[in-house]
């Protein structure tokens, strides 16, 4: 089997090994991550403080949307709690901020609904990117500050005190500034070009967008870093925009999935961060 021959050469074994998303974290990539879980998992237990606060504008942001159970205002990944040194990490994917089913209870992980489902989908049908969706990469927001839409956190910045709309604004500009420290100090102690960031979700990054501060913040911290080769912007999963904006990019390029990821991430980044 090809297990038995890759045993018999060293080369090729690690070759596989990397294929594979086995290869685990060194020492420095494993520190840099806790760090960057316990500074994120001690901010969300700062910005809890405001729940009392928030939950009301939050119920009263979705009273167009259907009922649901409101059960955590601020969400912090629980995923992060999962993640072991053996673990390979691809990619970094930064979504929007923890919608209705991220929020509940027993889930408090990011990318778990109807999008989560859909990148999932997506990794496991094309195993030329090695990547278990839910083992190989870490998922970020811009704001961990839930509403069960995206678009009804302008509510909440229009609507809340002063307290509550430095807390939206200063939780982009955290949310950035670690999404680069973790980005940057895993890239630089990893030896295969990994992981990318990406960007999913990018019309509220435009200028006037809920995410615009995230942006210029990302923008700010990897000014002069060799890490920013590695980021790319694209659709939201969501309503399958992502695939379909991929699909529709392959059919006037021919060129393996891997190009076309980075070709249509880096046409997406240019359009965000160049203005």
């Amino acid at each position: 089997t090809e297990f038995f021959f890759v045993c018999w050469n060293k080369n090729r074994w690690n070759f596989n090994a990397k294929k594979c998303g086995s290869v685990k974290m060194n020492n420095s990539q494993w520190n840099i991550f806790l760090q960057f879980r316990d500074e994120f998992k001690n901010l969300c237990n700062q910005w809890s403080q405001f729940s009392n606060e928030l939950y009301p504008l939050q119920k009263e942001s979705a009273k167009d949307t259907p009922d649901y159970n409101l059960e955590t205002s601020i969400v912090y990944n629980k995923a992060y709690d999962e993640v072991q040194k053996t673990d390979k990490i691809s990619f970094i994917v930064i979504g929007d901020n923890p919608g209705k089913e991220e929020q509940l209870s027993f889930n408090q992980k990011y990318l778990v609904g109807q999008s989560g489902r859909i990148a999932e989908g997506f990794f496991r049908r094309n195993p030329e990117l090695s990547t278990d969706f839910r083992k190989n990469v870490l998922i970020l927001n811009k704001t961990p500050v839930h509403t069960a839409k995206t678009v009804q956190l302008k509510y909440i910045l229009k609507n809340g005190s002063k307290e509550i709309v430095e807390l939206v604004n200063e939780s982009q500009k955290k949310m950035a500034q670690l999404a680069f420290e973790l980005h940057n100090g895993l890239y630089s102690n990893a030896e295969d070009g990994f992981p990318e960031l990406w960007l999913v979700g990018y019309s509220e990054l435009k200028k006037n967008g809920i995410f615009n501060g995230y942006r210029n913040e990302l923008k700010k911290q990897y000014e002069g870093y060799s890490s920013w080769n590695k980021v790319f912007v694209y659709q939201h999963f969501s309503m399958n925009r992502f695939i379909v904006d991929l699909n529709e990019f392959r059919k006037n390029n021919n060129l393996p999935l891997k190009k076309c990821l980075e070709e249509i991430g880096g046409i997406h980044k240019n359009e965000i961060f160049s203005s």
